[in-house]
């Protein structure tokens, strides 16, 4: 299974090691993603997963992505992203997606803007 989410870089620190070396690392906040749409090859011509994080007052949300939120049945989010996956059907429309997918010691791909 293909393992994405999507998080806000709050800082840099460092942390230590057993035997006393120093080691930097990126502080990086994400709670909760909603999976927001499954796109598809049949439908849209590629397989992607819109994920979305963060959290919006609703006065702040558009009309047309109040029915996109509506739709999938999840609360209004801020950050909206697609992250292309080979098999984006793994994800269904509404499930939440937290840290927890992850363990301790495995390395990941950041991408930042």
């Amino acid at each position: 299974m293909a393992k994405a989410i999507i998080g806000k870089k709050l800082g840099m620190t460092q942390i230590f090691t057993e035997e006393g070396k120093v080691v930097p690392v990126t502080v990086v906040e994400s709670g909760k993603n909603f999976v927001v749409q499954n796109k598809t090859v049949e439908n849209d011509g590629y397989n992607a997963v819109q994920l979305g994080f963060g959290t919006v007052k609703d006065k702040k949300v558009t009309k047309p992505m109040k029915g996109h939120f509506t739709k999938a049945g999840v609360t209004p989010v801020k950050f909206i992203r697609e992250m292309r996956l080979t098999d984006a059907s793994e994800y269904k429309v509404g499930d939440v997606i937290g840290v927890d997918i992850f363990s301790a010691g495995e390395l990941i791909d950041v991408t930042g803007t």
